[in-house]
């Protein structure tokens, strides 16, 4: 039922699309579809693509099993082949010779031969060379086919260890690009790490221009204070006691007309 709604959902929307863009609707779903393919795409990390591309390696490594199995069953069946093709050349050419001496022997135009201890007419004798001429040619014949045979199997094994050789070549070739894809994935990320590190160096630098600023509107406190006469920071000189002078009473005398040491003390206001 869900996927009955879902299906008419969209042929309803194909439709409206349909009335509304006309013939550039499909343009449209090409378009959008290639758009989401390719900001799906943009989301996937690197590691995971590249973990997928060595699964998709590995996933050759069947291929090149079956496409040894196939090569060792071909080898065998043109071994096979081979071997029978030798034996029976070698049938062939004893049989030729058979029948290039029977050819001889009738050729002197006896009327019996004998063979093996038996005697033949010679009228048998002659049958007996056509029935082997004609299954020496039919078996140089079937020879011949399995030659063919032969040489189309032979290439096919050739064709298919090339091929093997090539997949062999592609998937080390893969391998070693799946290498340099890594390496060159590590060496990105640890730039990534650096430029990380280059951020909390930023941290660090605005640190520092906060204390710059805090060291200035230090600066300028301190520089109101000298202006108003308040030095800060320097030896305590003042802090220091005075020494009294020798000449203490005549400084006093003089200072407030000389009047005598004796006169009567004057009252402190309030006592």
């Amino acid at each position: 039922m869900f996927l009955k709604k879902i299906a008419l959902g969209a042929a309803a929307a194909a439709v409206l699309g349909g009335l509304l863009l006309g013939r550039e609707t499909l343009s449209y779903v090409r378009t959008g579809a290639t758009s989401i393919h390719k900001a799906v795409k943009a989301e996937v990390p690197v590691e995971f693509e590249i973990a997928r591309a060595h699964q998709m390696v590995e996933q050759l490594v069947p291929d090149v099993r079956q496409c040894m199995h196939v090569i060792a069953e071909q080898q065998v069946d043109i071994e096979h082949l081979q071997a029978g093709i030798d034996r029976r050349e070698t049938e062939l050419s004893k049989q030729k010779e058979t029948i290039l001496a029977l050819r001889k022997d009738i050729g002197a135009n006896k009327s019996t031969y004998s063979y093996a201890g038996h005697t033949y007419a010679s009228d048998e004798v002659r049958r007996d060379l056509a029935t082997r001429f004609e299954r020496f040619k039919a078996a140089e014949e079937t020879l011949a086919a399995d030659r063919k045979i032969l040489s189309a199997r032979q290439q096919m094994l050739k064709a298919n260890q090339d091929k093997l050789n090539g997949m062999m070549q592609a998937q080390k070739d893969l391998e070693v690009r799946l290498e340099q894809l890594e390496a060159r994935l590590q060496t990105v990320r640890a730039a990534e790490t650096v430029s990380q590190l280059a951020i909390n160096d930023s941290n660090l630098g605005q640190v520092k221009k906060l204390m710059d600023d805090l060291n200035k509107q230090l600066d300028v406190q301190q520089r109101r204070l000298d202006i108003e006469g308040k030095f800060t920071g320097l030896i305590p000189v003042e802090a220091q006691t005075p020494a009294v002078p020798s000449d203490l009473d005549s400084q006093i005398d003089s200072y407030f007309g000389d009047e005598p040491a004796d006169a009567a003390p004057v009252a402190s206001p309030g006592i």
